[in-house]
Order: C-alpha cells, then structure tokens, then sequence
C-alpha cells in the first residue's frame, strides 16, 4: 500500500486540483474544494486496482491448475535458514521451502531520523500519509531530497497546508547541477512552499495543539516554528534484515544491500551464487524500472537464457515536481568530476511553440555533449509538459552513442514540445532558429575541460 503508485497517485490529483484552482486562462472553476479523506481513498483504490491486476495474473498461473509449470502464492515473513531453504511465517504456522535459486526483491523503508521517533499521527514519515486524516494546516517536511520535494509539491499544490522544507545544504536536490536545482527551489517558492536552507533540526517539542520546531541555521541564527505534522524524508534504507541474510552466508553492505554482478546474482567472495536481488536490495538507484529490468535479467540467467548486461549509465527518473523534471544520463558535476570534457546547452520553454500555445511555457531542456569531434549525447535534464514521455527518446539516442550530426537528420513534427530537444541540440551546432545574444536568459551554451 505504500509505494511509488501512491505517491504518484497522490501527485496527479493534487496536479489536477492546481489545474483547476488557476484563473490565468480565460476560464475560472467556482465552489473548488477538496476533501482530504476523499483524495486517500482514491489513492487507496488506485493501489488496490494494482494490486488485483498483480494477484489476478498470479492466480492465472497458480500451481493447483492442471498446467505446466505455475506459481504458489504464500504470505508471510521469511528467513532463511541456510543457503537453500527458508522459513516461512504464517498465519496458520511455519513452512520450510527449498529451492535450486533464490531472488531477493525486499524493497526499502522510510530512513529513521536519529531521536525523532514516528507516531503515525503528528511525527510521520512517508508511509504514514495515507493516515493522515485531513489536510494538516502546517507541515514541516524534513528533508529536500526528490521524496522531500514531491511532497512539499503535493501538499501546496492543494493550497490547504503552509509547507515548511527543512533543506540542511544550500540548496535543494544538491546532487544535480546548480541551475537545476535553483529552478526546482524557484518553482517551490512560487507554488507557495518555504524553504529553509542551510537550516538544521534542532529539536521537535510535542505540546498539546501543535509541534514547536527549533531551527539552527549555518550563520548562526535560529528559528522557532509552529506545525501540527512533521513528516520525514531523508531516504530509504534496505529492509533485507529480517531475511536473516547471515545464514545463508550473505555479507550485506554497510549501506544494507547486496553486491550483485551484471546477471544479478548476489556476490559471495567476489564470486556468483544462485541468489538473486533486484531492486532496492541491490544497491542501484532505487527505481521501479530498474528493479523491474533486474527481476528480468536474474529469471532470465536462472532458465540459461543469454541478455544484454544491464547499463545503469542511461537510466531515465522522473521527479514529479510542478511543473515535473526528467533526467537521463550525466550531468555536469558527474562529468567534471570524471574529468569527461562536454558542452552544455539550456533552451527554455519560452521559446518552444507548442509550450506557448499550451500557457505552459515554465520549463526548459538542458542537454550535455562531448567536448571533441564526435559529439556523442551524455545526458539530458528537462522539465514541463511531456518531458517524462519524450525523455525516453533521448536515452535511446545517449544509449546508441548518437552524435549531433546524426540527431540534427531527424525530422520533428511541429507544433511539438519535443521541438525544443532539436533547438537544444541546433544550439550546440550554432544553428538555432533562435540565437543566445538575442534571448541571454533563455537560451546559452557552455563548454568545460578537465584543464579548466
């Protein structure tokens, strides 16, 4: 029930309600409110409609059909007794199952902030908001990572809630480029979002109507804030503990999770087991398409079927902000701090046709090349209407190694919002319909080497 479906769920309505609250378009909604009570249970149906579709397939192949091959379905807590058997948990006792391979897919849980302890009512982390019962009036969100910032993009785009987000560096989403990350913070600011850099938790006081926050801050000042919900959002961390990994003679990293090779087999002693992990487990970036391509490849090694070694270079994420933001590939810190040369060009909404014609024109799209003659496509960051449905075109471009010569021979179909991918590029050849000395905030190129 807690997950990215509902989350997600949660981010849609809350966009759609936004949507409908704005009266820049010629058309205004009367009488627009919002029940919290009801928005939870459209996202506990959305989860549960998931849920049924995953099960109903399940029971397709259950194994007391007269099929070959099938699934058995058992729910419990497990734990592994030795490298070929668990025990099983359940309702009606304990089972021992065996088996030639396991796959290890335990997912995470919220990270636990030292001393603040969660009380599902007012202290809350992000598996505590389908408990909520209304909109809180004040939130503080503790934390200014991507979970952090869905979030405070969320509640403020109900405009029921005064969000408050605890930002402990100096700026927002600290691992992407500075002007990324200043556009997210801009964008949270104007939906209405405060933002505390460089700011950190000293203390929460529960006192009978509300939280009293007290917050340090790097120059020295602090601060006394008033919230009736906490929410915490550093992260999430392994939960492969309770599979007992020691007794199958699995050594779990500091961070929790398990070393896996290009197959996903779990490494034991630098070397191949037959126990599998995807997802969360495994170390990589905690994304549902990569636990889903890594499920894949381990079934696939299980049953000796060869497959292309997974590249986890060129994955896509998608940030569900407003307006949302898509990432592929580098970006500028990643290169400089590989020492990779690029070049790097920014080409605003405001410039694109379609966006124009949408009134929805905040965004842009910044994309990375190498710094040498074949200008192969690095990386890509982009954000505004589409951008999580034309970022895939862009991974198969860095994935094929295309240069900009061979991209610039692709027609685009116009009036598009993908038209702006093209004039990125034409940016970086110096062959834009629009030039940077005329629009020097909306359009620029830029170009580094590791001498500089």
């Amino acid at each position: 029930m807690h997950g990215a479906l509902t989350s997600k769920t949660m981010y849609e309505l809350s966009l759609d309600y936004s949507i409908a609250a704005r009266v820049d378009r010629g058309y205004r909604a009367g009488a627009l409110t919002v029940d919290y009570h009801q928005v939870r249970n459209t996202v506990i149906q959305a989860a549960k409609e998931k849920q049924y579709q995953m099960r109903s397939q399940i029971e397709t192949f259950a194994r007391t059909k007269p099929q070959k091959g099938g699934i058995t379905l058992m729910q419990g807590w497990a734990s592994f007794i030795n490298d070929r058997s668990m025990r099983v948990a359940t309702q009606d006792g304990e089972e021992v199952v065996t088996g030639t391979n396991f796959l290890i897919a335990t997912g995470s849980k919220p990270r636990e902030y030292p001393g603040l302890e969660p009380d599902g009512v007012r202290i809350i982390d992000s598996n505590g908001i389908l408990s909520l019962k209304d909109f809180p009036e004040r939130i503080l969100i503790i934390g200014s990572g991507i979970i952090g910032c869905e979030f405070a993009t969320i509640f403020s785009n109900f405009k029921q809630t005064e969000v408050h987000l605890l930002d402990r560096a100096n700026r927002v989403l600290p691992y992407e480029d500075d002007d990324v990350s200043d556009y997210v913070a801009e964008n949270l600011t104007g939906n209405g979002v405060t933002i505390h850099h460089t700011a950190q938790l000293r203390t929460i006081r529960k006192l009978p109507d509300y939280l009293e926050v007290i917050l340090d801050y790097a120059d020295g000042h602090s601060k006394v804030l008033e919230v009736d919900v906490a929410l915490i959002s550093i992260g999430r961390v392994s939960t492969i503990e309770a599979l007992k990994p020691e007794n199958a003679g699995l050594v779990p990293t500091e961070r929790g999770t398990l070393t896996i090779n290009d197959s996903c087999q779990v490494l034991k002693n630098g070397k191949p087991t037959h126990i599998y992990a995807a997802g969360d487990v495994s170390g990589h970036s905690q994304l549902y398409s990569v636990a889903e391509l890594q499920g894949r490849k381990a079934v696939e090694k299980m049953v000796g079927k060869a497959g292309y070694p997974l590249d986890y270079s060129h994955m896509s994420t998608l940030m569900f902000f407003k307006p949302e933001v898509a990432a592929v590939g580098a970006n500028e810190k990643m290169l400089q701090k590989k020492g990779i040369a690029y070049k790097a060009a920014y080409y605003s909404n405001k410039l694109i046709n379609r966006a124009i014609a949408m009134r929805s024109t905040v965004g842009f799209i910044k994309i990375l090349v190498s710094n040498d003659d074949n200008q192969r496509i690095l990386g890509m960051r982009a954000s505004g209407p589409q951008a999580s449905a034309y970022i895939v075109s862009v991974a198969h471009l860095i994935n094929q190694g295309d240069s900009l010569r061979e991209v610039l021979k692709i027609f685009y179909p116009h009036p598009s919002v993908a038209e702006g991918i093209q004039e990125c590029l034409r940016t970086i050849g110096e062959r834009s319909i629009y030039k940077p000395q005329a629009f020097p905030d909306d359009i620029y190129i830029r170009a580094w080497k590791p001498e500089e």
